[in-house]
């Protein structure tokens, strides 16, 4: 497996995580009693990967010199 292809798959773990944090973010926000600590956290959790995902798709890009 070469670095591209590592970096592929990471990405594609991290996306799959943040997505599932959307999910979990509407569900809490859906119910009744929302506990608004621990969605700070999921939401604080889905901008770390983001940040990591941008870094990963950086990596990806080739240099373009301009």
């Amino acid at each position: 497996m070469d670095d591209q292809e590592i970096l592929h798959n990471q990405l594609e773990r991290l996306n799959e995580e943040h997505r599932e944090l959307d999910v979990m973010i509407e569900k809490m926000l859906g119910e009744n009693i929302v506990n608004q600590i621990a969605v700070q956290r999921l939401k604080k959790r889905k901008l770390l990967l983001k940040d990591q995902m941008l870094k990963l798709k950086s990596r990806l890009l080739p240099d373009i010199i301009a």
